[in-house]
């Protein structure tokens, strides 16, 4: 691998949606009023838990001035990274993923425009894909995950297009988060394409997803092994999340 993620995932960072900063330790959690809002990352199910009929698409899902605080349920949730490689001379995907994903959102259904989003982190030393080689070199060369300004990476929301001014159970909205994402001690604005869904009062889901250089965070592979011709210059970071009311 030539330069590589997280993202995003994240996160990557991924990375699902949301909201987030220079990247913190777990214990930090500040919260940021958005103008215009909605949870942070979007819409696709990774979960089993059952999930509530979508109400009436028309009317709102909740009475204005009752702000439910959703957090991100870690073993429902996943942030990646998806590169391209050319390995023994035929193509591959190489995919990283992690289910250390943190993040809160608060929020009123009946009027979204002043949604409450809080950091979204993920921790990067979790990441794994298929092959323990290369997670050894992601860790230790690619990474540093280490180090502790590259454990994390953070995504902190400034602003959202897309959301209607009142939110519908059961109706994937989709949007553009755009932030500032923290990753292997760069941080740099980018934008998300992510779609969310409220499934309930008590229950979001969604995905986030972007692509970009690794290389505009200072990631960098520094020697490929004799099988793998080249690596792509683009990684894809993706969250995909399930968010439940505490």
């Amino acid at each position: 691998m030539r330069r590589l993620l997280v993202g995003s995932m994240v996160i990557f960072g991924i990375l699902a949606g949301a909201a987030c900063s220079a990247a913190p330790t777990p214990s930090q959690a500040p919260t940021l009023m958005v103008a215009p809002a909605t949870a942070g990352a979007a819409s696709s199910a990774t979960s089993g838990a059952p999930t509530e009929p979508a109400a009436a698409p028309s009317p709102a899902a909740g009475a204005a001035g009752n702000v439910v605080v959703f957090r991100i349920v870690p073993d429902q949730s996943q942030a990646s990274f998806k590169v391209d490689e050319i390995l023994g001379g035929e193509p591959n995907t190489v995919i990283g993923t992690t289910s250390d994903v943190s993040g809160e959102i608060r929020g009123d259904f009946a009027s979204s425009q002043t949604v409450q989003l809080g950091p979204i982190q993920v921790d990067m030393s979790t990441l794994k894909t298929d092959n323990n080689f290369r997670n050894r070199a992601l860790h230790d060369f690619i990474l540093s995950t280490g180090s502790q300004e590259n454990r994390y990476a953070v995504f902190q929301l400034t602003s959202v297009e897309g959301l209607p001014p009142a939110v519908s159970l059961g109706t994937a909205y989709p949007l553009t988060l755009t932030g500032e994402l923290s990753l292997h001690g760069v941080t740099r604005t980018v934008s998300f394409d992510a779609t969310v869904t409220p499934v309930s009062q008590t229950r979001l889901e969604g995905t986030a997803s972007v692509s970009l250089p690794y290389s505009d965070f200072g990631v960098n592979i520094p020697r490929l092994p004799p099988q793998v011709a080249s690596v792509g210059d683009t990684v894809t970071l993706q969250i995909d999340f399930v968010a439940e009311a505490s």
